[in-house]
This record gives C-alpha cells, structure tokens and sequence, in this order.
C-alpha cells in the first residue's frame, strides 16, 4: 500500500489539507499525519483538526515557540527521525509556515519525494519570513500543485519545470465548500449579539502591523474610528493580544462596545463570523482567499500580497500600510463585488488524486 505523509503545524495548514487527507482517505490508502505543533492555542490547532474531520493526528512533535530559525531547526531533527522509521512514497506539505519549510528540507535530504500543496505564489517581498519559506520549498518539490495560473508564471519563472507543475485550484476553497451550509447553522452571531451583514470582521497578526508599539497604537486607533462608520469585531490573534499587553495597551481598547475584542474561534464559528459579514479588514492571506469565496469585500493591510487573483478576480483591495488611509477605504468601499476564480470550485482534492494516479504512484487498495 502506499503511504503519504501529510505535515501539518498552523491553521492554514490544516484548513488546506483536510479534504486532501480525507479525500485519500476514501480511497484506502495510507495517510500519516505529522502535526509538528507550531499552533498550540486550542482554538488555533485541535479545534481545527477536530471540526474538520481530520482522521487523526499520527505524530504530534510538540515544537512550538523560539526564533524562525530555532523553530525550523528543531522540527527538521524532529521530523526527519519519523520519515526515517516510515520510509513513505510521498511527503505533503503545505503553504508557506515554517513547518512546511523544515519538512520539506527533511524530506529531501532523506531523498524522499515532496509535494508541495499552494505552490507558486510569491510576493515578491524577501523581506516576509514566508516568502523565503516559499521560494525554498519550491526550488526542492517533486510535484508543484498551484492555485492559479500567476503561480505557475512565478514557477515558469524560476525555472521549475512546468511538467511537475499542475494547475488544480485551492484545496482551501474544497473545505469552504464542504461545510457551507455548517457555518450557516453556528450560533455564533447570535451569541456575540450581532447583526448579519452589519459589522466589519477584523483580523490582524503580521509583525509588520503588531510588533511595534507606535504602529499598533495607531492601527488601533483607526479601528476605533472606523467603528463611527460600522461596528467592528476583532477576532485577535494570540501574537497580537500578546503585544497589547506587552506594550500596556489591551486594557486600553478590550472593552469598546463597537470595536469587541475576541479571542479565537474555531473553524466553523470564525467562517460564519467570515460568511455574514459586510467587509473585512485582515492581513491574513488565507482570509483573503476566503472572502473571495463569501464574496465578501476585504481590505488587506499590507503593502503586497502573495495573492493578486483575489485582487485581479476576487473581492480584495491592498490598502497598503498608512493606516491613516484605511478609514477612507472602508468608508468608500463597493459592497457589490463578485469573485470569479479559476478551479475554486470544491474540486482541488479530486485533482490531485486524479494526477497521482497518472503519474508513477499506482495503488495498491487494501482490503
């Protein structure tokens, strides 16, 4: 039987690989999951994988914590002693975390075959940890599966060879569709005492908007006076809660009746947060590609994003990094924007099996 090996250590890891393990699952092949812990706040991990059905967790590395290069250096040791002892056909890795990163230089240092899911964007700012993290991964992948055509000029580009690269839309996009109608049935509106399609949802957690405390006084001031024009949920981040109470700011803001403050949610409540909103306000590069979904407006607070077809054929604005002039973009936003996106149709998941089977890896069912 074959066996692949899915590595997994943030929310979007999770989020991106759930219908692509429970898709081979179907198929009764050998699915591995390595869960190497760089998300250890429950409603950032476990609540996840729970909500989203992810079989189970094989190996869980517990590595949390540390610089970048701590980080990658303790889950690459760790990791490359349980791809030893499996020996598997094919490892997966998604995104652009430092997980992914370390996996993928484990992997192909023990000569393993390495796919890497989300492949081929770029932001072309080397300055973004991910960014390098992308580009590495890329350069060292077997298999290149993209979530738009941009990403396979990037790949073309940097001369990856465009016969291991295969167009199959956003595996993303496959979970969205699959529990639609769950985030639909949350309570979570109702709970929090909102009004569908009257309240901006907020997310924000890059160190270039929170780890500085001149910054993160004046992004936070914007959003009180943002809330003169619409009521603001800020569902907050552990980082950026983090840095508040670091440079003496949450008690300053946690209790303003039209900017509420929250703690993380889990993946079929904060969708729902997503689904009824009237905008978004994010930094996130997986909220960017879920609004497009919604249909939901989004204003990303970043001077470049990794994903221009959300800008090109999706609902997303790069309002850049003066904060001073976000309040005139969500006072003159078009709530009347429509996503049209290549593949984001649900069936990513099905495409990469499909191409699996076309290519060296013939299964082997079990019984």
């Amino acid at each position: 039987m074959k066996v692949f090996v899915h590595i997994l250590g943030a929310r979007p890891n999770f989020i991106k690989a759930a219908p692509l393990i429970k898709r081979i699952q179907k198929e009764r092949l050998r699915n591995i999951v390595i869960h190497t812990g760089q998300h250890f706040d429950y409603n950032m991990s476990q609540q996840f994988l729970d909500e989203l059905g992810i079989p189970k967790i094989d190996y869980n590395l517990g590595i949390s914590g540390g610089s970048h290069t701590e980080q990658i250096a303790k889950i690459m040791i760790a990791s490359e002693k349980i791809l030893k002892q499996i020996n598997p056909d094919l490892v997966f890795v998604y995104g652009d975390v430092n997980s992914s990163l370390a996996a993928a230089l484990a992997s192909k240092k023990l000569d393993l075959k390495l796919a890497h899911v989300e492949s081929g964007l770029r932001s072309f700012d080397r300055g973004m940890p991910e960014e390098v993290n992308r580009i590495i991964i890329d350069s060292i992948s077997d298999f290149h599966f993209v979530t738009c055509k941009d990403a396979l000029v990037n790949l073309e580009n940097e001369g990856i060879q465009s016969n291991n690269c295969y167009f199959v839309g956003n595996t993303m996009i496959d979970a969205l569709v699959e529990f639609n109608a769950k985030f639909d049935d949350s309570q979570v509106i109702k709970s929090l005492g909102l009004i569908e399609k009257e309240y901006a949802l907020i997310t924000l957690h890059r160190p270039s908007n929170v780890d500085n405390k001149i910054q993160l006084k004046a992004l936070m001031n914007v959003l009180i006076r943002i809330t003169g024009l619409i009521k603001c949920i800020f569902v907050i981040h552990p980082r950026t809660k983090k840095n508040l109470i670091k440079f003496g700011l949450y008690n300053s803001y946690k209790n303003l009746e039209d900017l509420m403050i929250i703690d993380p949610l889990g993946y079929i409540d904060f969708m729902c947060l997503q689904k009824k909103s009237r905008l978004v306000i994010t930094d996130s590069g997986g909220v960017q590609e879920e609004s497009s979904f919604f249909n939901i407006p989004c204003l990303t607070i970043r001077e470049n994003t990794e994903r221009p077809i959300t800008i090109k054929n999706g609902t997303n604005t790069l309002v850049g990094s003066n904060y001073e002039d976000i309040y005139d973009y969500v006072r003159d936003v078009n709530y009347n924007v429509r996503s049209d996106i290549e593949l984001w149709d649900g069936k990513s998941s099905d495409r990469i099996l499909n191409i699996l089977r076309e290519l060296e890896f013939k299964f082997n069912y079990s019984d």
